[in-house]
């Protein structure tokens, strides 16, 4: 009996013991978590980010890697020419633009055959980079000929070819658009809005490549004219009567609808002392929103303004890219100021286009292209391809969305007011040409004498839109004066040459 009970006895003893080891190892295992608990976090921290950085160099090399090494601050790409003759650019219909000629002892000399036709766009290659001559220096400077061929070349001492960029440009159309600008200050750009392919671009007063190492100095201290500025993409302008789409578009999305609105134009129109008038002071009579937006009616957009509101106003001009990014690599930001207490008289100049506004004819275009194409504004571009000296093509430019500016519905009203500009308005001398426009002129003043530049923005084959077109002339005067004349000219070019 005693024995059994001394039995017991020590299973208790040993069954407390085993409890209590186990407690310890449970603190102790406890102790050393909450110790390791630094270096844990420490060792997953360096993991993640050895994760990361190995992540970010797989996108880095695959999307990234040329837009850095083609990036104009690289200064070690010029590096290449000591290997590589300049490739070619070439137009879309197979004209050369740039070329690089070498003579029996080696010396090299860009030649531009066009001279100050593609001035802008195609760009320089001497005292720095511009154009397409800047964006695609790194295709420029790479050869992916015949790897024998690179190898014989190699061998002998001799450089490779450079591979040759085909661009969007079209020989034809920036030839039109040049000439017609004449000796006039301004800018055209011509797009593809389904595409964003970039067909022409011509910028006034210009320079001639070939010769710009002598006359550099000479370019770069004449602020009279700022030949090198492409006026294009960098020039900032009053956009005059073409930001009434921008008007008319915040009314639509105000109101749902243009039926229904009615205003008496009596030719000026006076809110806090400050009053606008319609161009030479025509009264416009009874209109409604077509006729208005057709005859252009600064007294119409002005009291239509004063009922959307600064606040308004500002968010569709950002929807549409003011004062935002462009999906460009070198642009001049247009600006946009109206605040929700703005006063009255800047937002009746704003609603036409005047105030502190600022736009380019290239963001023009952007918007108009937009328009044309059901409210998406496809991603810009002036390179088609490139290809090597055989021909073989090594990358081909895929067209791509960059952004919708509205809806389907706003871009298709937006597209009958501009075609009834054509058919009953301001630019009807676009009208009955063997094509159809939908388009918008505009004037904008400069000065406090009343000058003003000469604006048109349009697109051709309204139903299924071809090209769209943005023409600034400089103290042109009206809208149908000086820029719809050069529109007509590219449109006819595009259609009849």
């Amino acid at each position: 009996m005693r024995t059994r009970k001394l039995r017991r006895s020590e299973k208790k003893r040993l069954k407390e013991e085993e409890r209590e080891r186990r407690l310890r190892e449970r603190d102790i295992a406890r102790i050393r978590r909450k110790k390791n608990r630094p270096f844990t976090f420490v060792s997953v921290f360096f993991i993640l980010i050895f994760v990361s950085l190995i992540g970010y160099l797989i996108y880095f090399d695959a999307v990234k890697s040329d837009d850095f090494i083609n990036s104009p601050y690289n200064t070690r790409q010029d590096t290449f020419s000591d290997r590589v003759v300049r490739g070619n650019i070439q137009s879309s219909d197979g004209e050369i633009l740039a070329q690089t000629d070498v003579s029996e002892d080696g010396t090299e000399q860009r030649n531009y055959p066009y001279a100050n036709i593609f001035a802008h766009a195609v760009g320089y290659d001497t005292n720095g980079k511009s154009g397409l001559e800047s964006e695609a220096n790194f295709q420029l400077l790479t050869s992916h000929s015949f790897f024998l061929e690179q190898m014989k070349n190699e061998f002998s001492g001799k450089k490779n070819q450079g591979d040759t960029v085909i661009s969007s440009l079209n020989a034809d159309l920036q030839t039109t658009a040049y000439n017609s600008l004449g000796d006039r200050r301004g800018a055209v750009v011509v797009m593809e809005p389904s595409t964003g392919r970039i067909l022409a671009m011509v910028s006034k007063p210009d320079f001639d490549p070939n010769t710009i190492a002598e006359n550099w100095d000479t370019l770069v201290n004449d602020e009279s004219n700022s030949s090198l500025l492409n006026r294009a993409t960098n020039g900032a302008y009053p956009p005059g009567s073409t930001f009434k789409i921008v008007t008319a578009l915040d009314y639509f999305r105000q109101k749902g609808s243009l039926e229904g609105y009615s205003y008496l134009c009596q030719g000026s129109i006076t809110v806090d002392d400050h009053t606008i008038r319609c161009y030479n002071g025509t009264v416009h009579g009874q209109e409604d929103f077509y006729s208005a937006f057709a005859h252009s009616c600064n007294c119409a957009f002005a009291d239509m303004g004063l009922g959307l509101g600064g606040s308004s106003l500002r968010s569709t001009a950002e929807d549409l890219l003011f004062n935002k990014a462009l999906p460009l690599n070198s642009y001049k930001t247009s600006k946009f100021t109206l605040e929700n207490n703005s006063p009255n008289p800047l937002v009746m100049q704003t609603s036409i286009g005047q105030g502190n506004t600022l736009v380019s004819p290239m963001h023009m275009a952007l918007i108009t292209s937009a328009i044309a194409n059901n409210g998406v504004l496809m991603k810009p571009t002036m390179i088609d391809k490139i290809v090597n000296n055989s021909g073989d093509t090594i990358k081909e430019t895929e067209k791509s969305e960059y952004k919708r500016l509205m809806t389907n519905n706003e871009a298709n009203i937006l597209g009958k007011l501009m075609k009834n500009v054509v058919e009953n308005g301001t630019a009807s001398a676009l009208n009955g040409r063997g094509y159809t426009v939908a388009g918008k002129t505009g004037s904008a003043e400069f000065d406090e004498n009343g000058s003003s530049h000469s604006w048109f923005v349009g697109y051709s084959n309204v139903d299924d839109p071809d090209i769209a077109i943005a023409v600034i002339v400089e103290n042109g005067g009206t809208g149908s004066e000086a820029a719809v004349p050069i529109a007509a000219d590219v449109f006819d070019a595009y259609y009849f040459d």
